[in-house]
């Protein structure tokens, strides 16, 4: 009996568990599958709601935060958080659905990770105003897409952070905006995470003629990593290697392919 008696209390210790029930009324977006087991801990839906979403690293300078780059859109805003299953990173999350939302069409509009985000608590607090979201500032990930036609009014905002006590949670935001939103242009360090991490950029929406700013835009990503060597291909790929060559980029660094697509390939040759 004495060795049956701990037994029996450890079981029912187990039992006794709570098992926590997701956020009433909340549903997955359905361009975006759920991680397996993970669970919605918060949902929010709302109308009229405005956003700035930042396209560069946050800081805070005498007391007010401070971006390069921002959108400001306005319209439903759909905000659901989910927590990982035990065992399983942000990064692992973050990388689902960032490659299930290339899939279908989305330009990635900012992407960063780790430190080069700035600060865990100002994305948690003053961007997504959910205090769970923060974590060690090397734990996480952001990515803000403006989806494909024909929902290219739509902005899709991902937070993703691993924090210190090892629960991971992914957050997403869903802004469906009630005016046209436009072009927005990516920023070079964006382009040169997606072509690192993909192999690839598609710039269907290119002109024909090479300019400004997709021109100082391919110029600027080519200069941040200079060891970069590209495939451009296309109908005007000829005549956007020349381009950035005038531009400073060394021609043994380009490489072009004529075709018959639109718009601009490039490819990571590595």
């Amino acid at each position: 009996m004495k060795r049956i008696a701990p037994l029996l209390a450890g079981l029912l210790a187990v039992v006794l568990v709570p098992v926590r029930a997701e956020v009433a009324g909340s549903q997955d977006l359905d361009i975006l599958p759920r991680f397996p087991r993970a669970e919605i801990v918060d949902y929010r839906v709302q109308d009229n709601a405005e956003r700035l979403y930042p396209q560069s690293a946050l800081r805070r300078i005498s007391g007010r935060l401070r971006v390069d780059a921002e959108i400001d859109a306005v319209g439903r805003l759909t905000a659901l958080t989910y927590e990982l299953p035990e065992g399983h990173g942000s990064g692992e999350a973050f990388a689902q659905a960032r490659v299930a939302l290339l899939g279908q069409g989305a330009q990635p509009l900012h992407w960063c990770e780790g430190r080069e985000c700035g600060a865990s608590s100002l994305w948690a607090n003053e961007v997504f105003g959910n205090s769970r979201l923060y974590g060690p500032d090397e734990q996480q990930a952001y990515l803000l897409l403006q989806l494909a036609a024909p929902r290219q009014n739509s902005l899709l905002a991902l937070y993703a952070v691993t924090r210190g006590t090892r629960r991971a949670y992914l957050h997403v935001e869903l802004l469906d905006a009630g005016a046209p939103l436009g072009e927005h242009l990516p920023n070079a360090e964006t382009l040169l995470h997606q072509l690192k991490q993909v192999g690839e950029l598609q710039l269907a929406q290119l002109p024909a003629a090479p300019g400004d700013p997709w021109l100082a835009l391919l110029a600027k990503l080519l200069r941040l990593d200079t060891g970069l060597r590209l495939q451009l291909s296309g109908a005007a790929a000829p005549a956007w290697r020349e381009a950035l060559i005038d531009r400073g980029t060394r021609a043994a660094r380009l490489e072009s392919t004529a075709d018959t697509a639109p718009g601009l390939r490039v490819e990571w040759l590595r």
